[in-house]
Parts: C-alpha cells; structure tokens; sequence
C-alpha cells in the first residue's frame, strides 16, 4: 500500500468509526480528570493538593476552586521559571524538552510556552483531524497523494543547554511523523533557513519541482509567497505552477479580507479551512465548508474555560479584574465575547490565552476568534473589538472594490477629547476622506457604542492610507517576517509613537529617493 492509499484509507476508517458521542461537557470533564491526574506528583499538583481534587465529587468545581487563573507573567514567576532551570516534575512530569517563543502581537520580549511530548502527540491528532475533514469539501482524493506546503517558522532552534526554543511550526515540523514526511514541504532543509526572505525565495525556486495540493500558513504571508513564486517564473497564477492546488488552511487571523487578493492570484478560488492552533495546544477547526464557525477539540488534551469579556472582568489594558467566574463549555451563550482559560498536557494551567471568541453555534461547540485582550479599542467606552474592525475593513473595502490587507489603529487625545486613528494598507488608488466616511459608517452600523459616542465625546476618525510593504517593514524592523507572527491591529500610545515615527521615516525615505 502507497503512502498515499494508507491516508486515504485513514481517511475512510475515522470517517466510518462509531465513535462514542459524549455531551461537550463530558468530553472536558473526562480530558480534565486526565490533565489532573497525571499531573497530580508534580510540584504544581503537590502544591495545589490534585489528588484531593480527583476525589471530589465535582472535579469541575474543586479545580476551579484551587486553582488560581494565571497569564503568562503570573505562571511564569511562580512555576515556568524552573523548567527554564532545567528542573523536572514542576507542572507536568518530566523535563520540558522544547519552548515555543511566542510574543503575540504585543512586540512585548518573547514568552517562553512550554511544549511537552503529550502537546505535540495532541497537535498530530488535531492535524490528522483537519485531515480526516476533507472529504467535507469535496475534493478529489487525487489530492491525497500532493505535495502539502506549510509555511511557518524557521525549524532551526536555538540550543540552551538542556532545551531547545524556537517557533511551535519549527518545533511541530520537526516531529513530523515518517508518514507525512513525503508530502511535507518546502522540506527539512529549506524550512531550517532561518532568514525569512532567503526561504521564501529558495521555495520559489524549487516551486516547479513540487505538486501542491494544499498550502497551509498565516494569510498575509501565504499571499507573499504566491507572489513571489508568480513573479519568480513570470506566470499569471499559482494555478500555473500548482495546477493541483485545492485548499487553503488558513491560521491565526481572519481570512474574508484576503480573499479577493487571493482570487487574484488564483485562476480559481482555493477552498479555505480555518484553524486556530495557539502555542499553548489546537484549539479548533473548521470541519465542513460551510459551517458557521471552528469546532472546538473537546477531547484533545485541553481543559477550556471561558470568562466573559466584559468591563466588570477586564481593565483597560486587557488585565483581568479581581476573580471572575469561569464557565465552562456547558454554561457559554452565543454571541457573547470570551476570553479563553486553558489547561493543557504541557503543565499550563488555568492559563489566559490572551484571545476572545465568540460562540456562533453551541450545540456543535464552534467559534470564531473575535480578538485580543489586550487589541480592542474602548478609550471612551466604544468597546470595538478585532473582529468589528475587520468586518467593518472589509464593507468598505468591498464597497469601494479595493483590497486592505493590513491595518492599524489607536486611541489619541483629540481636541479636549478623543479619536481614533487608522492607518490602512493599500496599494490602490483611494479617496481617504470617502475612505474615512465609510468606515466611520460601517463602525456605527457594526457597534451600537461606538455609534453612541461618535455623538459624544469620540469627536473624529483620522485614516491615512500608506502602502501595504510599511507593514512589512515594521515586521522586519522587529524580526518577525514570516512564521505566526501578526500584525497589531491595535496599538497602546507608546508602541504607536513608534510606529508613527517609523512611518514618517519610510515616507521620506521614499520621497528623498523620487526628489534625488
């Protein structure tokens, strides 16, 4: 049997399973039992007296009483701190052997998230099931035996002695399992180049040696790569080097924005499945096409809390207030913003991811990512959320039929009150006042507060339109090219100081260069 036939007939089997179908909530309880139980000899486990929680008669219940909810700084202090050191056996057992280096979107210095043997084994099991799911999308089981091009961080990592750092696709692409190692590209070596423009530029050389059938990446980069290949061999799409390219799987960010610039770059649309897999562990994916939201992975290692994200929780800058109730899967509403809680098999515990989501179908568990905690935009109490801005990006941008494909915003002090300012990335021809207007338009019909204090004390929206390549250069200004990193869709005062500053500078540069 192929390698191709035994995916394929992988496929058939899970499909065909009679699988146990538990309540959500069963699920979580039965992975939390587990999380608990295994962890219960670690310091963590011995410090917050676990095996007594396994004896409770709601575990549920007991866990969330014993155990603190911590953000990353929190944990890292009290416990992560000494898995840095080498010890063993603090929150989960044995010695962590990997780190992801993850900084968000914040530009804050590089969180060290841990990554256990258990994570990844539940990483495997999450991709196999974005596997097991294309069948859904009707695609041709021809495409089982293409090339699939993931494009992440460097697998290059840094050796510390007793440990490795480095990015979670660098790390996860070096535990490929012997099977997916025929179809995985652009291939150990290309994807060890640590020099993001050297990579992209060695695939694009390569590009015409590989059969692709699915392309997997953060959306703004995956267009920069298609881009680069379509110019590399003067084509007119990708189509042209991959004929067999069908799907897409989309990572991290909101995909509807990129989507007519893909279509450019495609004699046909791609089929998209979104994900959403965070350092910290998979937490959904998109399982039919049509569907209005990621299923939730109940039963893949993570213990999932949700804590409402509302000004009784949460400060201005995304801190958490005091000690909020948590709820579980069987308690959320739809519609609601959610900032998610996690409990992981790497020793994360009662952690704050730092993302809010909204439930848009309970009875099937599936979400949408509607931002950050710390990326919403409420100076005068107009709570804008990510996802708000974004869809309100995207009206304008579909009603003025141009693409923006990066965006940024911030509160600033305006005439004795307040404004907002954007800065959006487009290398069309546009009106920025009939830019503003719109937007200004579709923010009041998208949020019932922000349409209230447009009468009130948020005066004005400012939007200046630069092209999109500043925002690359922001990213290569901060070492983040490529991988999982994202840009800030909204920046605090000094972070936007800077960014202003770095703006002003690329501007004259490019108009001393055009007078010289």
């Amino acid at each position: 049997m192929t390698i191709s036939n035994f995916i394929k007939r992988g496929v058939e089997i899970s499909r065909n399973m009679k699988i146990r179908n538990l309540a959500p909530i069963d699920y979580q309880r039965k992975v939390l039992k587990k999380l608990v139980r295994k962890a219960g000899a670690t310091a963590f486990g011995t410090h917050y007296n676990y095996k007594q929680i396994l004896k409770s008669e709601d575990l549920i219940q007991q866990f969330q009483a014993s155990v603190p909810i911590f953000d990353y700084d929190s944990i890292h202090d009290q416990w992560w701190h000494r898995t840095l050191k080498e010890e063993a056996n603090i929150c989960w057992p044995g010695k962590i052997k990997y780190f992801a280096l993850s900084s968000g979107t914040s530009g804050a210095p590089s969180k060290h998230i841990p990554i256990t043997t258990d994570l990844i084994r539940s990483h495997r099991r999450g991709s196999l099931r974005l596997v097991t799911s294309l069948p859904n999308y009707k695609v041709p089981t021809s495409l089982y035996s293409k090339g699939i091009m993931l494009l992440g961080g460097s697998t290059a990592l840094e050796h510390k002695g007793g440990y490795y750092v480095g990015d979670l696709s660098g790390i996860t692409a070096k535990q490929v399992p012997f099977w997916f190692r025929p179809f995985y590209k652009p291939g150990v070596k290309i994807a060890a180049e640590k020099d993001w423009e050297s990579r992209i530029t060695k695939i694009a050389e390569n590009a015409r040696n590989w059969d692709i059938g699915i392309i997997g990446g953060i959306p703004s980069w995956i267009q920069l790569l298609m881009e680069r290949i379509i110019e590399f061999h003067q084509v007119d799409t990708i189509h042209d080097i991959w004929p067999n390219l069908e799907i897409f799987v989309s990572g991290g960010i909101r995909f509807e924005p990129y989507r007519k610039s893909f279509d450019r770059l495609c004699n046909r649309p791609l089929k998209v499945m979104d994900t959403y897999l965070a350092s910290e562990g998979y937490v959904s994916i998109q399982r039919y096409p049509d569907a209005d939201g990621m299923t939730m992975m109940l039963n893949n290692g993570v213990f999932f809390e949700f804590i409402p994200f509302t000004e009784e929780n949460f400060d201005d800058n995304g801190k958490l207030i005091g000690k909020p109730q948590a709820l579980t899967i069987k308690d959320v509403e739809e519609g609601v913003d959610y900032a998610i809680v996690m409990s992981t098999n790497a020793g994360i515990w009662r952690y704050l991811l730092g993302d809010t989501v909204q439930f848009v179908n309970k009875a099937k568990s599936e979400i949408i990512i509607t931002g950050r905690t710390q990326h919403f935009l409420s100076i005068c109490g107009e709570h804008l959320s990510v996802l708000n801005m974004t869809d309100a990006i995207k009206m304008v941008s579909d009603e003025l039929e141009i693409d923006v494909l990066e965006f940024t915003v911030s509160g600033i002090e305006h005439e004795n009150f307040f404004a907002h300012k954007w800065y959006i990335g487009c290398d069309q021809p546009v009106d920025k006042l009939l830019f503003r207007a719109k937007l200004d338009a579709a923010l009041e019909e998208l949020n019932a507060d922000y349409a209230t204090e447009r009468t009130a004390v948020l005066k004005d929206i400012i939007v200046e339109i630069i092209p999109t390549d500043i925002f690359y250069k922001w990213h290569a200004k901060q070492g983040k090219m490529g991988g999982q990193n994202k840009f800030p869709r909204v920046m605090k005062k000094d972070k936007f100081a800077e960014w202003e500053a770095f703006v002003k500078t690329i501007s004259q540069d490019k108009a001393d260069k055009v007078t010289g």
